[in-house]
C-alpha cells in the first residue's frame, strides 16, 4: 500500500522531535540542523502540543534570520499557548510586517486574532480576524476565518454595529413638493380660535441634496446564561446634508447644517428564550437627546417588550409594544403608543416574505400634534442572485389622521406610500463587508396640500457580510 506523503512528513518529524530530544540528553554537544530541519522539528513541537519547545526553536530561528517569518508565526502560536499574551502579539505583528504573499498575510492575521482573542481583547481579534478573510488565498481559509470570527464574536462582551451611507435625495427635508405651499393657507387658527397671518418659509418647500448618515449601535454584555442576557446599549445617529443648487436657488438663506441631525441614546436591554427555545422575548429601555440644527430639539424616553415565536421551520410570528416619551426642547412634547404585528415566512422556491403591521396613537398638551396612524409593509427578498447581487423588494402604506390642524376645520388626513429595492452585492467582498444599493420613491397624499410630498432617492452603503 503506497505511502500518504503527508503521513511520512509527521513520521519523520516526529522520528526527528524524539531523536532530537534523545541526543540533546545524551551528548555533552549540541546537536546541529540544518534551519529547514529545525523548523520542521519546531512546527511538529507546536503540533504535539510541546509549547515550550517550539517557542525555543522558532526563537533559535529567529536569532539566526529575523526575516524568518515562519518562525514568527510558530513562535507567537506557542507563546499565546503558553500564557505570555504580549509576546505573541508582538511576534504575531513582526510576522505581519514580513507578510508578502496572501497565504502569509493570511496567516499573520490569523494567529494575531489568536493571541487577541487569548487575551481577552476579542473586538480587535475580530477586527484582525476580517483582514484574515480578506487575505484568504481560497474559500476554504475564508470559512475558516469566517467560523472564528463568528466563535469570537458570540464570546464577545462587546458587539458595535457600524452602518454609512451616502443619498442622493430629492427632498431630504420631507418638504412640501408644492411650488407655492402657503398659497391656500394664508391664515391658520390658533388654539384660541384667532387667525394668524403665515408667514412663507421658503425652507418649507422640497430640497434636494445628499444625506450622509452614520450610526453606531454598541452594546455591552454584563451578564448571560443559556438563555439569558443582560445588556447595556449605546446607539449614535449622524445625519449631515449638502444642498443642490436648485434647493441653494429656492432657500438660498439656509446651509446643510441647518438640517443636520444627531441623536445619543443610551439604555439597558434584556432577552431570552422561552416556549422550549422557540421562542424569544426582548425588553428594552432607553433614554437621550437629538439636536437638529446644531440646537437641542428633543429628549426622550423609550420602552418597548417584544417577543417572536417560530410557529415552524419556515414560519415566524411576533409582536411588539413601544412607548415614547418626547420632552421638546425647540417642538412640543408628545407621547406615543405604538405596536407591531409582524409574519416571516419562507416559500417552497426559498424566497422569504416578511410583512409588519403598525399601529400608533400620539397624545400632546398642543392638540394639532396629536394622530392615529395605521400601517403596513412588505418585504420579499428573492431566493437566487439577479446578477450576482441578493436582492429585496419592499412596499408600504400608512394612514395618520390629526382630528385637529390649524390650516383645516376639518383636521388633516395623511395617505404615505412607499416603494423600494434593495441590492447586496454579496460576490464584492471588501474585509467582510459587502456593498449595497438602495433605490425607493415615495408619496404623502393629504389633504391639505401643505403637506403633499414626494421623494426619491438613491441610498448607497455598505453591510456585513456575516
Amino acid at each position: 500500500m503506497p505511502h500518504h506523503p503527508i503521513r511520512l512528513r509527521r513520521l519523520a518529524a516526529t522520528t526527528l522531535l524524539a531523536g532530537l530530544a534523545t541526543f540533546a540528553t545524551a551528548l555533552a554537544d549540541p546537536v546541529r540542523l540544518s534551519p529547514d530541519q529545525l523548523r520542521l522539528a519546531a512546527s511538529e513541537a507546536l503540533r504535539v502540543g510541546q509549547s515550550q519547545r517550539a517557542a525555543e526553536y522558532a526563537e533559535a530561528l529567529t536569532e539566526r534570520d529575523a526575516d524568518d517569518i515562519t518562525a514568527h508565526l510558530i513562535r507567537s502560536r506557542a507563546l499565546r499557548d503558553l500564557g505570555q499574551i504580549p509576546e505573541a502579539r508582538q511576534a504575531a505583528r513582526t510576522a505581519w510586517s514580513l507578510a508578502d504573499t496572501k497565504d502569509e498575510r493570511y496567516s499573520s492575521a490569523l494567529v494575531m486574532a489568536q493571541a487577541l482573542s487569548s487575551g481577552g481583547q476579542r473586538t480587535r481579534a475580530q477586527l484582525w480576524l476580517r483582514r484574515a478573510i480578506q487575505a484568504a488565498p481560497n474559500e476554504s481559509l475564508s470559512k475558516k476565518a469566517i467560523r472564528d470570527f463568528k466563535y469570537v464574536r458570540a464570546t464577545n462582551p462587546w458587539s458595535t454595529r457600524l452602518t454609512f451611507s451616502v443619498t442622493p435625495d430629492s427632498n431630504f427635508n420631507n418638504g412640501s413638493s408644492n411650488r407655492s405651499p402657503y398659497r391656500d393657507y394664508r391664515f391658520i387658527w390658533l388654539d384660541t380660535g384667532e387667525p394668524l397671518e403665515v408667514i412663507p418659509d421658503k425652507s418649507a418647500r422640497a430640497l434636494s441634496g445628499v444625506e450622509y448618515a452614520f450610526a453606531n449601535d454598541t452594546r455591552y454584555r454584563f451578564w448571560e446564561t443559556e438563555t439569558r442576557a443582560h445588556d447595556l446599549t449605546i446607539a449614535v445617529d449622524l445625519r449631515l446634508y449638502s444642498l443642490s443648487s436648485d434647493a441653494k436657488q429656492i432657500a438660498p438663506d439656509k446651509t446643510g447644517s441647518d438640517f443636520s441631525f444627531y441623536s445619543l441614546g443610551l439604555g439597558y436591554a434584556h432577552r431570552g428564550l422561552n416556549f422550549d427555545r422557540k421562542g424569544e422575548y426582548r425588553l428594552t429601555t432607553e433614554a437621550g437627546q437629538s439636536w437638529y440644527g446644531g440646537a437641542g430639539y428633543t429628549r426622550f424616553l423609550r420602552l418597548s417588550a417584544g417577543q417572536d415565536y417560530a410557529t415552524s421551520r419556515t414560519n415566524k410570528i411576533g409582536s411588539r409594544l413601544s412607548f415614547e416619551r418626547q420632552f421638546g426642547l425647540r417642538t412640543h412634547d408628545l407621547d406615543t403608543l405604538r405596536t407591531d404585528l409582524t409574519f416571516g415566512t419562507r416559500l417552497k422556491n426559498g424566497t422569504r416574505l416578511n410583512l409588519v403591521l403598525t399601529g400608533a396613537a400620539a397624545t400632546s398638551p398642543v392638540q394639532t400634534q396629536e394622530f392615529d396612524e395605521l400601517g403596513l409593509r412588505a418585504q420579499l427578498g428573492l431566493a437566487k442572485p439577479v446578477i450576482g447581487a441578493n436582492v429585496f423588494f419592499g412596499l408600504g402604506v400608512r394612514s395618520r389622521r390629526y382630528d385637529v390642524s390649524r390650516y383645516s376645520l376639518d383636521g388633516r388626513q395623511d395617505l404615505r406610500t412607499n416603494a423600494d429595492v434593495t441590492f447586496v452585492f454579496s460576490k464584492l467582498d471588501y474585509y467582510g463587508f459587502n456593498p449595497t444599493m438602495t433605490l425607493s420613491a415615495s408619496q404623502n397624499e393629504s389633504n391639505i396640500s401643505l403637506f403633499d410630498s414626494n421623494r426619491i432617492g438613491v441610498n448607497f452603503g455598505f453591510q456585513s457580510a456575516f
